[in-house]
């Protein structure tokens, strides 16, 4: 019996041998794919197949993926991208994020990893679309409703930007986010903003979400385990603790 189509997918690639064992890997992961070979035909197939979810390399002969993007997004298409680049450079991803894209991967890639990342894509951007407003991390939840914040069940009043702050963290839960994201996504700042401002409201953000205090069953008070963390010299992300014996 035939497995059921997970998504459709646009593979964008002008490199015959990739973009071939992407499809064929996407094919047997699941996937329903349609591919291009160039940003003027990727445009015309996203807008024939109308995919959920884009896989698109940067560097294309005629049209730059970040260009293809911009031109989606203005004729209302959504779809989440996943772009690919062959140059690890903080402003390309920056870059690639400000105009639309949602992840990206750097050459050369694991087929595991595209494919484990298309599946979080797709977990986040169903999640937002579902009529639960609740995200969750852990025992943290924010209600997109309400705006309401709380962990372990106690309310934490947040600012408005320490509020997108952690929204944005939650988002990605389980990935790193540099400075550079951070200040272009929250504060809507370029490369050239301030990033003292970033560890700043982070430092507040784990006071806030770190520092709850909770009672267990003999009735003595400990924190919770934190889930805010810092990768030195990369950036700063949030996840859920593997298991509460990481606790010290």
């Amino acid at each position: 019996m035939n497995k059921p189509i997970e998504a459709s997918i646009v593979v964008v690639d002008d490199e015959p041998s990739i973009r071939e064992l992407l499809v064929a890997s996407l094919h047997f992961a699941g996937f329903e794919v349609n591919a291009a070979a160039s940003g003027s035909q990727a445009i015309e197939v996203i807008e024939k197949v109308q995919p959920d979810l884009i896989v698109l390399d940067v560097m294309l002969p005629d049209i730059y993926g970040f260009t293809v993007t911009r031109r989606i997004r203005q004729e209302g298409i959504d779809a989440p991208v996943l772009f690919l680049t062959a140059r690890d450079d903080t402003q390309d991803k920056v870059m690639g994020l400000t105009v639309g894209g949602d992840d990206y991967v750097t050459k050369p890639f694991s087929l595991e990893e595209v494919v484990a990342r298309i599946r979080a894509i797709l977990r986040r951007t169903r999640e937002q679309v579902e009529d639960d407003p609740i995200i969750r991390v852990g025992d943290l939840e924010i209600n997109e409703d309400s705006h309401d914040v709380s962990r372990a069940g106690q309310a934490i009043d947040l600012s408005p930007t320490e509020y997108k702050l952690l929204r944005y963290l939650m988002d990605n839960e389980g990935r790193v986010l540099s400075k550079a994201q951070i200040l272009d996504h929250v504060w809507q700042y370029d490369w050239g903003g301030d990033a003292a401002i970033v560890e700043s409201y982070i430092s507040y953000l784990r006071k806030k979400v770190d520092g709850i205090e909770t009672r267990d069953d003999n009735g003595e008070t400990r924190k919770v385990i934190p889930l805010i963390q810092t990768k030195r010299g990369i950036g700063y992300m949030i996840r859920e603790p593997k298991s509460a014996s990481s606790a010290s």
